[in-house]
């Protein structure tokens, strides 16, 4: 199992368990299990489901979790196939039996392994338009997902305040309305202290779900 992968699911899970006061452990142990299975991928899916299914107090973090799954697999599972497997018509079945699993969480954890290899420090900035390419014409769809970060980069020089009343004011229609806030609050302080994490969760309106997935993308980015 990568070990940023076990840091941010055990950071998500033990956040999250905490803040919904819920047993989380069982489950957490159960995906680590199944990370580091020799399974192929799609099986890994199915009992990923099948650990959710038995947990429902901690189902808020079952798309979080196949995001986390899905890295995994590019950093650790893929290197142990054929150099030209994701290229396969097998690995393109796969993203077409899952393409409406997971969330726009698996591209901030690209970005941030990429940061990690070339050495730079993640904004908000770079990765709109470095990475996603948001300003570019062939990639509208990436910039229809992120308008509404895109049309709020102007809070990375304000603070969390400003950034939960903008969160709780986007419209439930808005594809980035459930990350929009710990997704921000992290590129603003991508390592808060326990004072500004307190604060974090008081202005959430699902702190258990905001805590665990700022705590996940803190975990991510400085485990090595």
């Amino acid at each position: 199992m990568n070990t940023k992968v076990a840091a941010s699911l055990k950071a998500a899970f033990n956040t999250f368990a905490k803040e919904e006061n819920v047993q989380g452990e069982q489950a957490l142990k159960s995906l680590e299990k199944l990370f580091s299975s020799d399974d192929d991928f799609m099986t890994k899916v199915d009992k990923l489901d099948e650990v959710f299914d038995n947990a429902p107090d901690v189902d808020a973090l079952r798309e979080t979790a196949f995001d986390l799954l899905l890295i995994n697999f590019f950093s650790e599972d893929a290197q142990q196939l054929n150099d030209d497997y994701l290229e396969s018509a097998e690995w393109e079945a796969i993203e077409e039996e899952t393409i409406d699993r997971g969330t726009e969480l698996l591209n901030l954890l690209l970005y941030l392994k990429e940061c990690e290899d070339e050495e730079i420090e993640p904004s908000l900035d770079d990765y709109l338009k470095e990475f996603l390419l948001v300003e570019e014409d062939e990639f509208q769809d990436e910039h229809r997902i992120y308008e509404d970060i895109i049309a709020n980069q102007i809070l990375m020089e304000s603070g969390l305040s400003e950034i939960a009343k903008v969160s709780k004011n986007l419209s439930d229609e808005s594809d980035m309305k459930e990350l929009f806030y710990p997704l921000m609050a992290f590129f603003l302080d991508p390592n808060p202290d326990k004072e500004t994490f307190t604060s974090f969760k008081q202005l959430s309106e699902d702190a258990p779900f905001d805590a665990a997935i700022y705590d996940l993308l803190v975990s991510y980015n400085n485990a090595r």
